[in-house]
């Protein structure tokens, strides 16, 4: 409790708090030999006790009273050896038993210290040195509680990787609450920031585990107000931590997006970026760092911030004002895509925002995305207003523009550097990263452009077969399970309005890929059903089982894409009308786990639908060591 009260304290109660701090070791004998005595005498008191150490030299009689001072260095020698010794042994102590045995040999080691050398010691010294080995003990007491709660949200992530049940959320919500608390202690004390600034790094890492599973509603206090300690301790406002500043202002602002509050995180997103053009004022004043230096810090910071504020802009300066009735002259979408950059009021935008090509897709990739839409769940964006299907459309023309004025060789095709897109947009590189090529291209599948889905694709996988990383592997699989699942959404084979990229003949090169995949044609002869079924059950199994553990796809892919083929099969089994003499009934038992699979089929008419089913089952068997626990409580399972 004291370790815990000390920070709240203000600055004029600290002599008070030192003065009773002091007395505290002699109170046994003080006490007990005169009457409580006034504060103006109580410290001479101190050089008066009838004890040993009365008769010995006092610290002036070595010299001045600086560190080579003997008797202050082996005060100062004993006092360090006893925190480190607390610092290692603390964890040590795990039952109530060694707790208590612990904290009373500590207690005891410093009160003798403190009997030792009070009697020899210079009364504003003595009392200096109280105040910061008190210090120490709060601090580490401070320490401890985070280090605690950030091993039982381990705990809990153990038990539930996925936090999937509401006692986990409920634990994490707990933890999140104590070290809220931890900081308000600790927040009006400024030499205690970097437990403000490990409380922050504390606080993103559950919120983000709470926004991935859709609870960003519950997130955002926790991240607004790492935020605000990060701008209340002077310290924490330099340029050293403006980038970890920024990764919280756009925490924030993903979660307003994410609770459809966009207006608040616009608002958020400009005020953060007042905040960032206040120390750039500042630290043109100050020249502490380079020039080159502080503008990658301002630049990284500004772009993420445009950013938030263009995800929302670029929408609402399209909607129409319901108070005026003014017919708006809508352009031809087919038509101006063959015009040269910029075409569309989208691309100004883009052209007055951001002034790179990389900076320009990260904004189109934030536009365009929504956490609260899976892959899977394809279809254009719900809503009535016309002007946002154009926004729409008109940033996948954009984001397509972009793909290829950047990243398109001089033999037609995809390349693209090693380098990160943030790296790129830092350096004002007009050229795009791998990783953000093959968002956007899921984003256009989940948008349903699947002339643009298809050509994009067939471009980059091209490209990922010639990298050996484990990232480019997995990538490549993701976009191998939504080539095979296009056909099956895709039943009216429309095209979408963009056009696709260059250099690409309609569908000749995904065909040829996917079939290098499935197994023998031979298969599909002798069955008549759907060849795009039995194709994507066959680059399930392919994708998920002959991959190993490092290259595995995207979860979300390939629990919709089970769920999919699940409900495919199932409704076949369902409709299955033939007498009991027709099926071959046979068991097969797994003994891993003692599953036993009951079939049946109809070999000659059925074998399609059984082979399936069957490629199904296989996939959830394999995958189940991953994901079995995440598919089951999916919210679509």
């Amino acid at each position: 409790m004291a370790a815990q009260g000390a920070p709240s304290s203000s600055p004029s109660d600290d002599s008070t708090a030192s003065g009773s701090l002091a007395e505290l070791p002699p109170t046994a004998t003080a006490t007990s030999r005169s009457p409580p005595e006034s504060k103006g005498n109580s410290q001479s008191s101190l050089l008066q006790w009838t004890c040993p150490e009365d008769s010995l030299p006092l610290a002036v009689f070595y010299g001045p009273l600086d560190a080579k001072n003997p008797l202050l260095a082996s005060c100062e020698k004993e006092i360090r050896e006893l925190l480190g010794f607390m610092r290692k042994k603390k964890a040590l102590a795990t039952t109530e038993e060694e707790k208590h045995e612990f904290r009373r040999r500590c207690a005891t080691s410093l009160f003798n210290i403190w009997t030792k050398y009070a009697p020899r010691l210079p009364a504003d010294y003595y009392n200096e040195k109280l105040l910061k080995v008190g210090d120490s003990l709060c601090q580490m007491k401070f320490h401890a509680l985070s280090g605690k709660n950030m091993c039982n949200y381990q705990l809990v992530c153990d038990s539930d990787e996925n936090l999937q049940n509401k006692e986990s959320v409920v634990q994490c919500l707990h933890i999140l609450s104590s070290l809220r608390l931890i900081m308000q202690v600790a927040l009006p004390q400024e030499h205690l920031c970097w437990i403000i600034f490990n409380g922050t790094i504390y606080i993103y890492t559950i919120c983000r585990k709470l926004m991935a599973i859709g609870q960003s509603s519950k997130a955002l206090e926790y991240l607004l107000w790492a935020s605000m300690c990060m701008e209340s301790l002077v310290p924490l406002l330099s340029l050293r931590y403006l980038t970890w500043r920024t990764t919280l202002y756009t925490a924030v602002c993903q979660c307003c997006y994410d609770c459809q509050a966009g207006i608040h995180g616009e608002a958020f997103a400009r005020r953060a970026l007042a905040k960032i053009d206040e120390l750039r004022q500042l630290e043109l004043m100050s020249s502490s760092k380079s020039q080159e230096e502080s503008q990658r810090y301002f630049r990284e910071a500004t772009i993420k911030m445009a950013v938030m504020i263009f995800k929302r802009g670029v929408f609402e300066s399209r909607r129409k004002n319901k108070a005026i009735f003014r017919p708006k002259i809508r352009i031809n979408l087919r038509e101006v895509q063959t015009l040269s950059w910029p075409r569309t009021v989208t691309e100004r935008l883009l052209d007055e925002m951001f002034d790179s090509t990389a900076s320009r897709f990260l904004a189109v990739l934030e536009a365009l995305s929504d956490s609260n839409r899976r892959i899977l769940q394809t279809g254009p964006i719900v809503t009535d207003e016309v002007e946002i299907h154009d926004v729409v459309s008109e940033l996948f023309m954009a984001g397509r523009e972009l793909l290829i004025m950047s990243n398109i060789g001089a033999d037609g095709m995809l390349d693209f550097p090693k380098t990160s897109l943030l790296e790129l947009m830092i350096e004002r590189k007009n050229v795009i990263s791998v990783d953000a090529a093959v968002k956007f291209i899921k984003l256009a599948f989940t948008y349903e452009e699947w002339s643009l889905f298809e050509s994009s694709a067939a471009h980059i996988i091209y490209f990922l077969q010639r990298q050996d990383d484990p990232e480019s592997k997995k990538a490549e699989k993701d976009l191998t399970l939504l080539i095979a699942m296009e056909p099956l959404i895709n039943v009216k084979r429309n095209k979408g309005l963009i056009f696709p990229l260059e250099n690409y003949k309609e569908g000749q090169s995904v065909q040829i890929y996917l079939k290098k995949i499935a197994v023998h044609d031979t298969c599909l002869k002798t069955c008549g059903y759907s060849e795009d079924i039995f194709h994507l059950a066959a680059t399930l199994y392919f994708c998920v089982c002959t991959a190993p553990q490092d290259v595995q796809p995207d979860k979300e892919i390939v629990v919709d894409t089970i769920m999919f083929l699940w409900q495919k099969c199932k409704l076949g089994i369902q409709r299955l009308n033939i007498s009991r003499n027709d099926y071959a009934k046979f068991t097969q038992k797994i003994s891993t786990n003692k599953v036993f699979l009951f079939c049946h089929t109809h070999f000659k008419s059925n074998f399609f639908l059984f082979f399936t089913w069957l490629m199904t089952f296989i996939c959830i068997y394999t995958y189940m060591k991953k994901i079995f626990f995440l598919v089951l409580s999916d919210p679509l399972f």
